[in-house]
C-alpha cells in the first residue's frame, strides 16, 4: 500500500480549520500543509508575537495562504472562552478543529484556574475550546475534531480521579501521561455522543518521536540524552502526517487513532494505531467527561 502524505490531503477550499499550538514545531507545519491545500486556517496561538511571525512564514512559502490569527491561552478558562467567542463571532462553520497545543514533562505548576499545568493545558483546556466551538462543527457535513494525543499516554496506566492535580505527590512523566490518556477517552467519549448527529467525528493521532519545542521542559539530565537522540527523531513535518491524515482522508472514522507505521510507532507514514486497554474504558471515559464539566463549567450542546 502506498504510504500516506501531504500529496494525499484532498483540495480544502471553502473549509475552515483551527489549530491551537499552530505558530510553531507539529502545529506550524500542520496548519501550513492545510493552507497549501486552500483552507482558511485559524493559527489560534498563546504568544501572538510567535504567531505573527508563524503566518508570515506561512505566506511566504505558500503565496495566496488564508491564515488568520487568534490568541488563544489554554491555561486560562477565561481565554478559552474570549477565543470562543471570537471565533464564533467570525465563523459560522468550522470544518476542522485541531486540538495539538501542548506541554510535556514540566515541573510541578498550576495554570491560571488552579489545574495541574498538564492536565489543564493538555485535556481541560481543549475539552472547554471543543464544547465552546461544537455548535459550528455540529451543521456541517464531514467535520472532524482532531485531538493529538501521545505514545507517553502508556505511562500513565489510569487517570488518578482520587487526585486529578496532583496535590498529593506529583510526577511530571505521570501527568504528562494522564494528560494524554485523557486527550484519548475525550477523543472516544465524545465520538459516541457525536455518532447520533451522524455530521461531526472525533478522531485522534500522535506523531511518534518528532522534533519539536515540547523537549524544553525535560529535567537537564533528559534533555542532554534527548538532544544526543535528536538525530533519530522525525521531522516536525513527518511528525504531522498522523494529525493531518485524521483530518483530511475520506476514508477516516469515527475514534480511529493514527500513529507512524514504522518501529513502535517512533517514526514512519501515518496509519490507524491502537491506543491502551484503560484507554478503552467506557466508566472512566463517562466519569472524566462528568468531571471535565465540572471542572470547566462547560456543557456540550448535545447534553
Amino acid at each position: 500500500m502506498a504510504k500516506w502524505t501531504t500529496a494525499d490531503i484532498p483540495d480544502l477550499s471553502g473549509r475552515v480549520a483551527v489549530v491551537t499550538g499552530a505558530n510553531t514545531g507539529l502545529g506550524y507545519e500542520t496548519a501550513l500543509a492545510l493552507a497549501e491545500r486552500g483552507a482558511h486556517v485559524v493559527l489560534a496561538v498563546r504568544n501572538l508575537e510567535k504567531g505573527k511571525d508563524a503566518v508570515a512564514r506561512i505566506s511566504r512559502q505558500s503565496p495566496g495562504a488564508d491564515v488568520a490569527l487568534q490568541e488563544l491561552d489554554l491555561t486560562s478558562l477565561a481565554s478559552v472562552r474570549a477565543a470562543a467567542e471570537a471565533l464564533r463571532a467570525a465563523h459560522d462553520r468550522i470544518d476542522l478543529l485541531i486540538n495539538n497545543a501542548g506541554v510535556m514533562w514540566t515541573p510541578k505548576a498550576t495554570t491560571k484556574d488552579g489545574f495541574e499545568l498538564q492536565f489543564g493545558t493538555n485535556h481541560l483546556g481543549h475539552f472547554a475550546l471543543t464544547g465552546l466551538l461544537l455548535d459550528r462543527l455540529l451543521p456541517v457535513a464531514g467535520s472532524r475534531v482532531v485531538t493529538v494525543s501521545s505514545v507517553g499516554h502508556r505511562l500513565q496506566a489510569d487517570i488518578h480521579f482520587d487526585d486529578l492535580q496532583w496535590e498529593r505527590s506529583y510526577s511530571r512523566v505521570g501527568a504528562y501521561g494522564q494528560a494524554k490518556l485523557a486527550n484519548l477517552m475525550f477523543t472516544y467519549e465524545l465520538q459516541r455522543r457525536l455518532a447520533p448527529q451522524g455530521t461531526t467525528i472525533a478522531v485522534a493521532a500522535h506523531p511518534g518521536g518528532s522534533r519539536s519545542e515540547l523537549t524544553r521542559n525535560l529535567p537537564p539530565l533528559l534533555r542532554l540524552v534527548s538532544s544526543v537522540l535528536e538525530p533519530l527523531f522525525q521531522s516536525p513535518d513527518m511528525g504531522a502526517l498522523p494529525t493531518l491524515r485524521a483530518a483530511t482522508d475520506p476514508g477516516v472514522l469515527g475514534a480511529q487513532y493514527y500513529g507512524p507505521d514504522g518501529f513502535a510507532e517512533q517514526r514512519g507514514y501515518p496509519k490507524v494505531v491502537a491506543s491502551s486497554e484503560k484507554s478503552h474504558d467506557v466508566d472512566a471515559q463517562r466519569r472524566l467527561w462528568a468531571v471535565s464539566e465540572e471542572l470547566t463549567g462547560v456543557t456540550y450542546p448535545f447534553d
